[in-house]
């Protein structure tokens, strides 16, 4: 039993009763383990429970003037508290009052003359049954509230995320397409793209560790930094290195994200790129050929002081790929605990030939859903992918 007062009101027009009570539970009281609160019929019951929620338990005499037991349990159905239980106090062999009481919701009874031990069990019975009421309603409204989170932080990152595609349809010399898949309880997966002036295109990719509303939050604070330094900075380490030292404030010890962060020269081909613990891309080349980009190390961000990062150049031929990813696709699960990996990928994109850029992100998609059958995914599952085109090019993706 919960250790606070326990308010207990007593509905009885006999004057003796309040003595009795006060006298038989008097350890009780002194212990602060029960509150009796006295009426001496069911209007002033009702008058009671009206000015202090917190009165649950009632034990009422069935007969009295102005309004009997009977009638104040009737009352009680209409005030709609689950969490409020009455035992009633009957003549010996009034089964028909018992039953009618029974019926209208008592939950438990007892005879007179009253026995103060089956009384005191008989109370102790109620009142677990009320704290396992509250309980569950307390879990209940925690429950709501996490819903609500989850469905907020759900809105918050499907509105960062959301692009129309195409975005550039004016600008062929490249092609950008995503596509995201959000887990059940929400990632903390993101993406974003944009061009700096007529030369330089920025797209990234990451994840947050968590999930729900604090995973949402963070990520639109991570994507926001990442956005807003980007446009300003063109070299991708030094934007990363900002971008860590900005969100160590905003970091507890469970939080922290990995970035992939590229920056695409569509008037040469050069791809400059850093990373910070994410994923390392992959290179689908126009003549088949696949291959990981390669590793410039890189701390994930949030966690670490002025932790070093190094950018890395790349030569892109018109009709290359960079397809960036988060660990939802390598480690999306099957119904017998595999794991999809990213060999898969590799083979995926071998065998995907001159697919638009659409239609080659959402192939891999589907490939991860056949792989995953009916299992249930815990990670957001999303793909960043771009092409460069050339600067004369009419390739349409």
């Amino acid at each position: 039993m919960s250790t606070y007062n326990q308010k207990i009101l007593v509905v009885d027009d006999e004057p003796d009763l309040q003595m009795l009570m006060m006298q038989r539970f008097r350890h009780k009281i002194r212990s602060k383990e029960y509150e009796f609160h006295f009426a001496e019929n069911g209007q002033e019951a009702l008058d009671l429970i009206a000015k202090d929620s917190e009165i649950s338990l009632i034990l009422s005499d069935i007969n009295m003037p102005r309004m009997d037991g009977l009638t104040l349990l009737n009352e009680l159905q209409n005030i709609q508290r689950d969490d409020i239980k009455a035992i009633m106090v009957s003549a010996y062999g009034d089964m028909d009052n018992i039953r009618t009481a029974m019926n209208r919701g008592a939950y438990d009874f007892v005879t007179k003359p009253i026995d103060f031990k089956d009384l005191e069990t008989t109370i102790e019975k109620t009142l677990r049954e009320i704290e396992r009421i509250l309980k569950s309603k307390d879990l209940e409204d925690q429950l709501t509230t996490l819903n609500y989170d989850l469905d907020m932080a759900a809105r918050i990152q499907q509105k960062i995320l959301k692009q129309d595609f195409p975005v550039y349809a004016d600008d062929n010399r490249f092609d950008v397409y995503a596509h995201m898949i959000a887990a059940k309880h929400v990632g903390g997966d993101f993406y974003d793209f944009f061009k700096v002036d007529d030369e330089h295109f920025v797209f990234f990719i990451g994840d947050v560790a968590g999930k729900g509303m604090p995973a949402a939050i963070y990520m639109a604070v991570c994507r926001t930094m990442l956005k807003s330094i980007g446009s300003e900075v063109k070299d991708p380490a030094e934007c990363i290195f900002k971008v860590n030292n900005m969100l160590i404030p905003e970091s507890d010890i469970s939080t922290f994200v990995t970035v992939f962060y590229a920056v695409l020269n569509i008037k040469t081909g050069e791809l400059s790129y850093c990373n910070g613990g994410h994923n390392l891309p992959y290179l689908a080349s126009k003549n088949g050929e696949v291959r990981e980009l390669d590793d410039v190390g890189g701390l994930l961000l949030g966690k670490f002081d002025d932790a070093p990062y190094e950018k890395t150049t790349i030569q892109l031929s018109p009709g290359d790929t960079i397809l960036t990813f988060t660990d939802g696709i390598s480690e999306a699960e099957d119904e017998d605990d595999g794991f999809f990996e990213e060999y898969r990928i590799v083979d995926y994109l071998k065998k995907s030939g001159d697919k638009s850029l659409n239609s080659l992100v959402k192939g891999l998609f589907l490939e991860v859903m056949k792989f995953a059958g009916a299992a249930p995914q815990s990670d957001d599952i999303t793909v960043l992918a771009t092409t460069y085109n050339g600067v004369n090019s009419n390739i349409k993706t």
